[in-house]
């Protein structure tokens, strides 16, 4: 149940977050817990809350979860150098009901949507992250038996000049060789290359504290549907009609 309907972020919450990034300690935290739980995460479950309707009309497989959807604000330090207890951003996941996967378990799903609340690096983005090898491997098959349909989508001109294309530079995104099992010279070569594919967009810090925040970030998200599918159809989650 929506506790209050989304009509955007605050400036305070960006304040938060710019003020737990200068403070990352749990008795900071702990004194400043009410203003996170009512300036970032209700207005977070409220937004998710407001594009599992849109995305019902538009692509009715994809579902926001409240519980589900939210990146907790705890890092996982176990192998971590850095200590800090908390992320210094905000974050959730539309993800396919088929495999049911909310966070923490992404890696296991289908492909999603993604949106970043953090001061000056906000951004939304889409895509599959770095999935375990027998997934990779059914995408790559996927593209090697049909690269043309592949490029249709992530060379097609409006994808393009919207996100730029596949996000290339994040470290081990690319392989500086070819993976296994495909000959060089291969016409999908170039993506098969890839352990990721995910596409994003930046939101200034003016876009993300709008009001019209909820319908830019769908504009992207609808924007980003056929290349989302294409991936999950590869992995044998299906698109659906209706909910």
């Amino acid at each position: 149940m929506i506790t209050r309907p989304f009509s955007g972020f605050r400036p305070a919450a960006l304040t938060f977050l710019r003020a737990l990034k200068k403070n990352n300690r749990r008795d900071w935290f702990e004194v400043n817990r009410a203003t996170y739980e009512h300036e970032v995460k209700a207005p977070l479950k409220a937004f998710v809350e407001e594009l599992d309707v849109r995305f019902a009309t538009v692509a009715p497989e994809f579902v926001g979860d409240p519980k589900a959807s939210l990146f907790r604000i705890h890092r996982d330090i176990r192998f971590s150098k850095d200590k800090s207890p908390y992320k210094s951003h905000a974050a959730f996941w539309i993800f396919h009901r088929a495999p049911g996967r909310g966070v923490g378990q992404t890696v296991d799903g289908g492909a999603g949507f993604y949106f970043h609340l953090e001061p000056g690096a906000s951004l939304v983005a889409a895509g599959l992250w770095m999935p375990p090898r027998p997934k990779l491997r059914l995408v790559r098959d996927a593209i090697a038996d049909d690269p043309d349909a592949w490029e249709s989508v992530v060379l097609a001109r409006s994808f393009t000049r919207r996100f730029g294309g596949l996000t290339e530079d994040d470290p081990g995104v690319l392989l500086k060789r070819l993976p296994r099992g495909y000959a060089a010279g291969h016409p999908a070569e170039r993506w098969l290359r890839f352990n990721s594919f995910t596409a994003s967009r930046a939101l200034s810090d003016a876009d993300a504290l709008s009001s019209k925040v909820a319908t830019t970030v769908m504009k992207d998200f609808t924007a980003m549907v056929p290349f989302v599918r294409w991936l999950n159809r590869a992995l044998g989650f299906l698109p659906s009609t209706h909910r």
